[in-house]
Order: C-alpha cells, then structure tokens, then sequence
C-alpha cells in the first residue's frame, strides 16, 4: 500500500508538473516563483511598469513649466551681440552701451549732488541722463546692434536714473516748504510706479502709436525741469502733482508718442514757442498738464468709438 501510494503521488506530481509546465513554464529556472511574481503588486498595489506609466503623467507646475535639458555648453556660448562679431560692429555696440552707462552714471551724479544741497545741477544732471537714454535707443536702431542684452541694460538704468535720482532729487528740493512725510510718500510712489512701470513695459507687447501711461523718462524729465526752473507754486501742489504722476506712469491711459507729436500742425507748435518767450513757468505748466489729461481724454474717445 505504501508503494502503491507512492507511485501514484509521482505520477500525479508529473502530470500536474507537465500541465503547469505548459500553461506557465515552470521548469524554465529564470523565471520568479510564482508565488513571488505579484508580490510587487499586493504590497504597492501596482507592478514597476504600471508605477512608471504613472509617474510618467504626473502633472507639472505651470508656474515652473516642463524641465527640458540644457547643455551647459551652448547657455554659455550665447553671445550679447547677434549677429555678425565684427570690429566694427563691436565698436558700434560699445558706443551705444558707453550712452547707457553715461545716463546711469549721471543718474548717481545726480543722487550725490542732491544730497549736497545742489538740486538744481542735479536737475541739469537728470535732463542729461533723459538725452543720453534716448540717444542710446537711437544709437541701436540706426547701426543695427540692437539686442536683448542692450534692452535689460537699459531698462537697468533707467531704474537708477528716473526711478531713484528723480524722486531724490524731488525730495531735497521740497525739503523745509512741506513736511518730510508727505514728501517722503510721494516721492516713494514716484520709484515704486517707475519700477511697476519698467516691468510691465518689459513683458507688454509695443504699441507703435502710443504709450501705455506715462514713459518713466517723460515723467523724470517733467520733475527734473519742475526743479530747475523753479516753478513757482505751493508745496502742497508739488506734492499732490508728484504723486498724481506717479500714478499715470502705471496708468492704463494711452499717451501719444514724440513721433506722432512731431506730426502736429506746425502751428500748434508754434504756441508754446511763443508762450516760453512770454512766461517760460507757465507754458511749462501748461504743456504739462495738457498732455496728462490728453491720456484719459483719448481713452474716452477709445471707448466711444469701440
């Protein structure tokens, strides 16, 4: 009986052997254990490729975006001239990145003479940084160096020279006519509105028509002639007009450009012409206010005609 018992469990153990081997090939040695092949899935509940099918769809930040490789080799090699790297095209971008430096370094010119007390060469100082800025614009365009590089530079510089010097030297000149705080507020808006203001125009698309509130240059120019001429009004009106132009810099008011400017009868300008040959101050005054009011105005005709 023991026998018999014997020979029948190996038969048994053979067939069951051959039926397994057909359906899951179990005499080939390098496959798992069977018992062991799910075990990734009992414990994770998912299989390795099923876990990297996942991973591979998980979503991304659209504030990062997808990371894609960069070689470091061409980040580095990115010239700041595009184009052709001639002498004399390299000269050419010198020249009009010394114009940027020369209003920025004017810019700190100005900030040092106004703590000094002399407010009115840093006026001078200012309405030289707003020639050399547009200079250096000009520059750019005419040799063909213009670049991404000459932007930001630029854009750098104009901060310091509109957007500090300016409201420093505002400051020192209001100082002992109104109280400190109020002149420290608005001048404080003057740089935080130019900053606004400089980024924003940096991520915008460019209107070649008009601007969209007051340009930072325009807006320095306006204070740095307001302190050399002298204008002669209360303090309290300097003040409010300071921060009222700190707010139009940041405004969504269209403001027409020099070159539509230029395109006016010419007997319109002929006006303030006469007008600064009679009361300099007063013409200034004028012009300034008509062209902050023309912004709304033109806004308004905008909405009318949409």
């Amino acid at each position: 009986m023991r026998r018999s018992s014997t020979l029948a469990r190996q038969v048994l153990l053979v067939r069951v052997g051959r039926r397994d081997g057909d359906l899951h090939a179990t005499n080939d040695l390098s496959m798992p254990e069977h018992r062991y092949a799910d075990r990734p899935r009992r414990r994770y509940g998912l299989t390795r490729v099923e876990r990297a099918d996942v991973a591979s769809i998980v979503p991304v930040s659209p504030a990062l975006g997808p990371t894609t490789p960069v070689d470091d080799e061409s980040a580095m090699s990115i010239p700041l001239l595009p184009g052709e790297r001639t002498v004399a095209r390299r000269m050419k971008f010198a020249v009009v990145n010394a114009c940027t430096l020369s209003s920025l370094m004017l810019g700190m010119l100005a900030i040092f003479l106004a703590m000094q007390g002399e407010v009115r060469v840093a006026a001078l100082c200012l309405i030289a940084c707003v020639v050399f800025d547009g200079l250096d614009g000009a520059l750019a365009r005419k040799f063909g160096v213009a670049s991404p590089f000459g932007a930001q530079m630029d854009s750098l510089a104009d901060m310091c020279s509109f957007g500090l010097a300016a409201p420093v030297v505002v400051y020192a000149s209001l100082a002992g006519s109104v109280s400190t705080p109020a002149a420290a507020v608005a001048c404080a808006l003057v740089a935080a509105c130019a900053a606004i203001r400089l980024a924003r125009f940096n991520v915008s698309p460019k209107d070649g028509r008009f601007f969209c509130g007051v340009p930072t240059t325009m807006a320095a120019a306006v204070l740095a002639l307001t302190v050399a001429i002298g204008l002669p009004v209360p303090g309290i009106v300097l003040v409010a007009g300071v921060a009222l132009l700190a707010f139009a810099m940041v405004s969504s008011f269209p403001y027409a450009k020099l070159a539509r400017l230029l395109k006016l009868p010419p007997w319109l300008w002929l006006a303030p012409v006469i007008g600064a040959l009679i009361d300099i101050r007063l013409t200034f005054a004028l012009i300034v206010v008509g062209y902050l009011v023309s912004g709304p105005v033109l806004w308004l005709r905008q909405r009318r005609t949409a």
